[in-house]
């Protein structure tokens, strides 16, 4: 039985609520190389949890933990209080973890609203024939599921490209598109894998702004990787340090900053 943690303040006053999600002592293997050596940390509902480390640090490999794609060798995934079972991505997702990629996965061919409703198939309960004939409850949901992803096109502020080609979008519009669809699945938990990379300064301002709007509006719990500091810094109620796989830093945005550990990697310093 999971004993629930104390309740956690960040630096600025808001209260987190209760553990969302526990990783016990991960441990993750390729062949004789340990991608992840015996790492324990938690995701409390409501709050940006950072994930962030050097280049081959594991943040990747963990992320493919929480969403279903790696299985660890050793440890166990805690969710909403109880052990997760060793699960596919797919029932994963519905559970309610989505999550947006680090190399961008979307149909090109296909428009923005017809992507965005893609996040929408974990949600759709009725049959096969319903479906093909557009019928009874078919039809309902399509109504339903259209108005909960136009909202979603608004929120983001992608009105004007609902209808174009993902394939003819700039960079940072597709990463904007992809958040959209991972938001369509409405997931208690959302992993984002470097949700900035490639972006300009102005495009990083945006999606900063986006990821709180998604925290404080709709009250999810959000956990990223991400190589800016100076965005993780502002973002982040929480941040994890990993380092050849390894945990080295674990608490507040100012705790980790002043961390030896975590500077000395950052600065490259040479391992004994």
């Amino acid at each position: 039985m999971s004993v629930p943690a104390e309740p956690y303040v960040t630096a600025d006053g808001r209260q987190i609520g209760d553990v969302l999600m526990e990783m016990r002592n991960i441990t993750l293997r390729f062949g004789g190389v340990e991608a992840i050596k015996d790492i324990s940390f938690d995701i409390r509902e409501g709050e940006i949890r950072a994930i962030i480390g050097p280049n081959g640090a594991g943040k990747s490999s963990m992320l493919n933990v929480i969403s279903g794609f790696y299985h660890p060798q050793e440890g166990e995934v805690w969710y909403k209080g109880a052990p997760r079972p060793s699960m596919k991505p797919y029932e994963v997702a519905r559970m309610g973890v989505g999550r947006t990629f680090q190399n961008i996965a979307l149909f090109e061919g296909m428009t923005v609203l017809d992507n965005v409703m893609t996040g929408r198939l974990t949600h759709m309960k009725a049959s096969l024939w319903e479906q093909a004939i557009w019928w009874g409850k078919a039809e309902r949901e399509e109504v339903f599921n259209r108005e909960q992803v136009e909202k979603i096109i608004d929120f983001l502020e992608i009105q004007a490209i609902r209808k174009t080609p993902v394939g003819r979008l700039p960079y940072g519009l597709k990463k904007r598109v992809e958040l959209a669809r991972a938001l369509a699945a409405e997931p208690s938990l959302l992993l984002l894998d470097e949700p900035m990379a490639g972006m300009n300064v102005e495009e990083k301002e945006d999606m900063s702004r986006f990821i709180l709007d998604v925290n404080d509006e709709f009250g999810t719990t959000i956990a990223l990787i991400e190589h800016d500091m100076g965005v993780v810094m502002d973002l982040s109620d929480r941040v994890v340090v990993m380092d050849y796989g390894k945990k080295i830093g674990d608490g507040t945005p100012d705790e980790v900053r002043s961390n030896q550990d975590v500077i000395d990697a950052y600065l490259g310093v040479p391992h004994e």
